[in-house]
């Protein structure tokens, strides 16, 4: 289950990333979520894949998993454990 909660939440990133086309979108949107300057620069300017980049660190401390969990992501890991009775 961790596998397939880590894959969801790398394509709702990569759904995230993408519409912020230009550069200086994606700047400010990871500054504005707490991401470093200097990462948030150099992440912004890459040109690889927006799969490869939603699994940069820049990208995971912008869109963090609470700032998802707090758009309505739900967990599919701590469900599964829920319903399993681990918790």
């Amino acid at each position: 289950m961790p596998e397939l909660d880590g894959w969801l939440r790398r394509r709702v990133r990569t759904g995230y990333w993408k519409p912020w086309r230009r550069v200086r979108t994606k700047v400010h949107h990871l500054l504005a979520r707490g991401t470093g300057k200097h990462q948030a620069i150099l992440t912004a300017l890459s040109r690889k894949a927006y799969r490869h980049l939603a699994r940069t660190l820049a990208t995971q401390t912008g869109i963090t998993n609470q700032w998802l969990a707090s758009r309505g992501l739900l967990s599919v890991r701590d469900l599964w454990m829920k319903a399993h009775g681990y918790t």
